[in-house]
């Protein structure tokens, strides 16, 4: 058995693993990163890059079939499944070769690979061959897709998750995407633009990360009209049938069937912490084993442990991942001297057509919450320049204090929301109020006019109680 010290473990080599350890460099040089996969963040890929690759062929696939409304006559255009993928693959191993270069380029004596477990305070074995025995613990070991009981079993190669998709030689015929949620979303709707016959299959009603009623009707309705989206499904079956899928489901008390290619599931992720053997860390852990973390600090209880990404986070997104691995990898390096860091305002973006974006903790956790607010709205479908674009689709919500005035917060969906999406996380981030947001620069004609026609329906809603600006500095963006 091999025996290693340091300062500094960090369990996974992902975004937020890689930041941990460039964040406790700065205060050690004893540090090792500990990796039992191949390196390449999720982002990179089978997350965040190769998904946009795919979105980018379905929005030029989309662009040139709504030409003619422009009086654009395009002839003889179809898609090149193996082309699109073919590209998809390239752009990807591109992206991942920035990051495994970066890794490669650490020295030997800071990288480790094998499998990492607890075996006892302080102690991790790697395999069967390495103990490390640490001072400081980073847990960073990202998420997998979540499985149906099941499913694998009787699906065989016929069940795929996103993972997969990327790894295409061509475009299937037709494919049910199981989860309503950002990855079912905007995967279903990139291979349906595509070509590919989908069916979405949704629950609860729920459209992505909204919770607004209003926003999410009007979401139902864009997707619903643009695909074959079941957004409301129960009991939801698949069986191996010859070299496809045989799903049943039932919507509105009828039950369906359709025979499709491939199942691909997409019902959300979930923390690779099975085997860490938690147990044995001497940590706090929940009534289902899992570890509670500070979110200012990234430290379990008051442990040795941090943690930070996908492994601990709510919301698995790069930039939250890697705020995270800062975090953690800062107070392991600088541990006993722990300090607090600021959160930023929490964003969410959903690249689907037209693009979702939650500013703040959302309508339902305003709600929740208590917090007394009043909602603007505004729709998209009069709005100038979506009307020029013929983007003309969707609605905002941007949602503001009674009392006080503060902005806190917004829900969205229609064009460019992902650029208004920062515009609000800025101001959010920056304890506006809705005046001083109203008293911005917005040029004419952009997509920006409709959020300010949002701003001043708040406006109006929160008067007469409305306080002074700086009576705002009172107000925190939501956690």
């Amino acid at each position: 058995m091999k025996h290693l010290d340091v300062d500094v473990a960090i369990i996974g080599a992902g975004s937020a693993g890689m930041t941990a350890y460039r964040a406790a460099l700065a205060h050690t040089d004893s540090v090792v990163v500990i990796e039992s996969g191949s390196y390449g963040t999720t982002c990179a890929r089978v997350g965040c890059m190769p998904s946009k690759l795919l979105i980018s062929a379905a929005d030029a696939a989309h662009a040139v079939s709504r030409a003619g409304l422009f009086g654009v006559n395009v002839t003889g255009s179809a898609v090149d499944g193996k082309a699109v993928m073919r590209r998809v693959r390239e752009e990807r191993d591109r992206f991942v070769g920035f990051v495994v270069d970066a890794v490669e380029s650490w020295p030997d004596r800071h990288k480790l690979r094998g499998r990492a477990r607890f075996v006892a305070p302080h102690v991790l074995r790697v395999d069967d061959d390495t103990e490390v025995h640490a001072a400081r613990v980073v847990i960073a070991t990202g998420s997998s897709p979540v499985l149906p009981p099941g499913w694998r079993e009787r699906l065989g190669d016929r069940l795929i998750v996103n993972d997969d998709v990327f790894s295409w030689q061509d475009l299937p015929r037709s494919i049910a995407v199981t989860g309503g949620g950002v990855i079912g979303l905007e995967l279903a709707q990139a291979l349906s633009r595509l070509g590919v016959r989908v069916r979405l299959l949704g629950r609860n009603g729920r459209i992505g990360p909204l919770s607004d009623p209003t926003v999410v009707e009007v979401a139902r309705e864009i997707f619903t009209g643009e695909m074959d989206f079941s957004p409301d499904t129960t009991q939801v079956q698949a069986e191996r049938e010859g070299d496809g899928v045989r799903i049943t489901f039932t919507e509105n008390g009828v039950e369906h069937t359709e025979h499709v290619e491939f199942m691909l599931v997409a019902a959300g992720r979930r923390a690779n912490l099975h085997d860490l053997e938690l147990q044995h860390a001497g940590l706090g852990l929940d009534e289902v084993g899992i570890p509670r973390v500070d979110r200012q600090t990234g430290r379990i209880g008051d442990s040795y442990v941090f943690m930070a990404g996908d492994a601990g986070s709510a919301t698995p997104l790069l930039h939250e991942a890697t705020d995270e691995g800062y975090l953690a990898g800062d107070n392991a390096g600088r541990y006993p001297k722990v300090q607090p860091h600021p959160r930023r305002a929490p964003l969410g973006i959903v690249f689907t057509d037209p693009q979702i974006t939650i500013v703040g903790v959302g309508h339902a956790a305003l709600v929740s919450q208590g917090v007394r607010f009043a909602t603007g709205i505004a729709s998209f479908e009069d709005q100038g320049r979506s009307r020029v674009m013929a983007e003309n689709r969707g609605i905002i919500a941007v949602y503001g204090e009674q009392g006080s005035g503060c902005f806190l917060g917004a829900e969205m969906i229609g064009p460019a929301a992902e650029h208004i999406g920062h515009l609000l996380a800025w101001a959010l981030q920056q304890r506006q109020t809705v005046l001083q947001m109203l008293a911005s620069p917005f040029y004419h004609p952009t997509v920006e006019e409709g959020l300010r026609t949002a701003l001043r329906d708040l406006e109006k809603k929160l008067r007469p109680a409305m306080l002074m600006p700086e009576d705002c500095m009172g107000c925190t963006p939501g956690t």
